[in-house]
């Protein structure tokens, strides 16, 4: 059957440049999928999305007019049901055809045959494709039902009074074309044509008709000047950035770059100028004046300083661009001076008289204000700072100022810098170098792969503050629930944990959580069955230490093998797991594993009195336990302690592989359950020690296949 290229394009008002990108991948999937699934695509067949700020589209390849015939076979009910004593259908038969739509069909096609449990009547038959047409009506109207429309716009039809139809923002054309045919389809009130519109002023002709679908995006841009893929788009801006910019570095973050990529159909690329005199104020207060209120990209020299020049991505190709660049000047500069007014403004006020402001914000309902809230970061990284050997004075210094930027003009205006501007005010008011950038680094890591703090105190209050906002959501029964997380708390705990594995801190997970609890105690903030959440709180941490583990590449039998140990020194978690990997590729691994396994079985089946008893020598009766005894007491025991101590895991594990050869014999001559009560309790209470010094490093029994 004959196939071709599909095209099918939305024409709208300007669309939401923050959404745009994901509006078109959505569409463009879901078309693909539902065309597919009704067998309407051949296994070649590409799609290719388009995204403007007025259009949305797609263009699939390889589409058929009409989907292929499909042969079924219909199970349709036992013998018994379907016929009476004298060989009639039945009511239910009657019905169950009804229900297929086959009321209509010949019972002499249907076949008997057994299913497995009965004789049963079977009709086989083709189902006729539908057209393109018609599946193509459905699917364009499940994609517009399913688009992740950030807000719904109601407006009428063309020439209509009521506002009828929903969508992103009102659309105005509709062009479906299958190779050089329209495809008379409906939607949002518009029928399929194939004339579309090109750029707002730049375009030849106000309407521009497209001959077929495989000429539409040259057709679009040669006469339209519109460059309908957002992809090219984008490369076009960034090729136009760099080369305007010449030696300089362009600040273009991918957020700020999708949002101007969605704003313009025909980018061309323009350089302003401001003041010098601005470059007085934080360098990340006028980027992100630029940024966010301009779509202005900043320019920085190699050091990363900011310079005085700015680049605009403009929708007009003008040969003279003078009063576009100079209208930009303009509005730029009365930004970068609301920018400079708030800096001064703030720096007027020392920002140790703005902790007292605190007490205004509420920080969450049953947790107070975040003047309460820094007291209690404020108690839980002194603990911590104990615990590190950190600086106490600097380290409660940082936790006092870490939230007094919250009442500044300028993180009112941008909260992005809320830390930042903490440490541009610390650095006024002539604080400590390590109290300053503290201030600025309790905030780190921010996302995933951040820097984390440098200073020991800076660690000690950002781990403070991650504490205080996972205990205090846990207090009031605000756990991250499925995929949702609104505080963040599963980034926050992964922080900690990070900071702890990868600066080698010396803190186990009990003290971390007892510190956060203590400080919530004493500060009156928590209700008196905090503590209940403690055990759920520890089970959080290490649920995310393990996405972590598995991130960096460990197998899930090794991690569950170390972390049902619930070890409480994280900082040694890799190293236990790297022992597990090394002891693994032994030999004697395999045995050990499934030896270990047998004998956590033996003694989970006879658990009673096991956990305390003493092995007793002198109840020995056959050689293969004395030896096992032996080899553990006068040896292993000895060695594994040694390693433990030393925190050599790997020798720790590798020592074990010398007991293989009585571990098998004790299993090969050994009756565990012998009928002597004194000598089975003996035999349980000798493997239990066997079990205690093999799984001291982790549970190796979870390495048995």
């Amino acid at each position: 059957m004959s196939s071709t290229s599909l095209l099918v394009e939305l024409l709208t008002e300007e669309l939401p440049p923050k959404a745009l990108k994901r509006l078109s991948k959505a569409f463009a999937e879901s078309l693909e999928t539902r065309l597919k699934n009704e067998r309407f695509l051949e296994d070649a067949s590409a799609t290719t999305a388009y995204a403007t700020p007025r259009r949305l589209a797609v263009r699939i390849t390889g589409v058929k007019a009409k989907a292929p015939d499909q042969p079924f076979t219909q199970k349709l009910l036992p013998v018994a049901i379907a016929f009476d004593g004298e060989g009639r259908p039945t009511l239910p038969l009657k019905r169950k055809l009804e229900a297929l739509g086959l009321s209509e069909v010949d019972l002499s096609r249907c076949r008997r045959e057994s299913d497995g449990k009965a004789e049963a009547l079977f009709i086989d038959g083709v189902t006729v494709g539908q057209t393109l047409q018609t599946g193509l009506q459905a699917a364009l109207d499940q994609a517009i039902a399913q688009l992740p429309i950030p807000k719904v716009m109601r407006y009428p039809v063309p020439g209509g009074y009521y506002n009828e139809v929903s969508f992103v923002r009102p659309a105005h054309r509709l062009m479906v074309l299958h190779g050089d045919q329209i495809v008379p389809i409906k939607a949002l009130g518009l029928t399929a044509g194939r004339v579309t519109e090109g750029h707002r002023f730049l375009s030849i002709a106000s309407e521009i008709t497209i001959d077929k679908a495989d000429a539409y995006e040259e057709m679009l841009e040669r006469s339209g000047k519109v460059i309908a893929s957002f992809e090219r788009r984008c490369a076009r801006i960034v090729e136009g950035l760099q080369k305007v910019a010449g030696k300089a570095q362009v600040v273009m973050p991918e957020a700020l770059l999708d949002e101007v990529t969605a704003l313009v159909e025909w980018p061309e690329v323009y350089e302003g100028n401001f003041d010098p005199a601005f470059l007085k104020v934080p360098q990340e207060c006028l980027i992100l004046t630029m940024q966010q209120n301009q779509k202005y990209f900043a320019l920085t020299d190699k050091e990363g300083r900011l310079i005085e020049r700015f680049l605009l991505v403009s929708n007009l190709k003008t040969p003279d661009p003078k009063a576009i660049i100079g209208g930009n000047e303009r509005v730029l500069r009365a930004r970068l001076a609301d920018a400079r007014f708030f800096f001064e403004q703030d720096c007027k006020k020392p920002l140790a008289s703005r902790i007292e402001a605190l007490n205004a914000i509420v920080y969450f309902k049953g947790l107070g204000s975040q003047r309460e809230r820094v007291d209690c970061v404020k108690m839980i990284a002194q603990k911590l700072a104990v615990l590190l050997g950190a600086d106490a004075a600097k380290t409660t210094r940082i936790a006092e100022l870490a939230k007094a930027d919250l009442t500044a003009d300028m993180v009112g205006e941008f909260p992005e810098l809320q830390g930042t501007m903490g440490r541009y005010y610390a650095q006024h008011d002539k604080e400590d170098a390590i109290v300053a950038q503290g201030i600025e680094q309790h905030y780190w890591p921010r996302f995933a792969g951040d820097r984390l703090p440098e200073s020991s105190e800076a660690i000690c209050v950002s781990m403070a503050d991650k504490l205080e906002t996972i205990v205090g959501m846990f207090v009031v029964n605000n756990p991250p629930t499925g995929d949702k997380d609104p505080f963040g708390l599963r980034r926050a705990a992964i922080s900690v944990l990070r900071m702890v594995i990868e600066k080698n801190l010396s803190l186990r997970l009990s003290q971390l959580v007892g510190a956060a609890f203590d400080a919530f105690d004493s500060t009156k903030r928590a209700t008196t069955d905090s503590r209940s959440v403690q055990a759920a709180l520890e089970i959080f941490f290490y649920d995310r230490l393990r996405g972590m583990l598995k991130e960096e590449g460990y197998t899930t039998q090794a991690i569950e093998a170390v972390l049902t140990q619930k070890p409480d020194a994280i900082a040694q978690v890799p190293t236990r797991l790297n022992a597990v990997r090394t002891f693994a590729a032994l030999p004697e691994a395999e045995a050990l594993a499934a030896a270990n396994k047998r004998i956590v079985n033996i003694l989970k089946k006879n658990a009673e009195g096991v956990a305390h008893a003493e092995v007793q020598p002198a109840l020995f009766q056959d050689d293969a336990e004395k030896a096992l005894y032996a080899i553990f007491h006068e040896r292993l025991n000895a060695e594994v302690e040694t390693a433990m101590r030393a925190g050599d895991f790997t020798k720790a594990l590798q020592v074990l592989a010398g007991a293989r050869r009585e571990v098998d014999r004790f299993f090969d001559e050994v009756m565990v359950m012998a009928d002597d009560p004194a000598v089975r309790a003996n035999r349980l209470a000798l493997l239990n020690e066997i079990r205690q010094t093999m799984n001291r490093v982790a549970d190796i029994a979870m390495l048995a296949a």
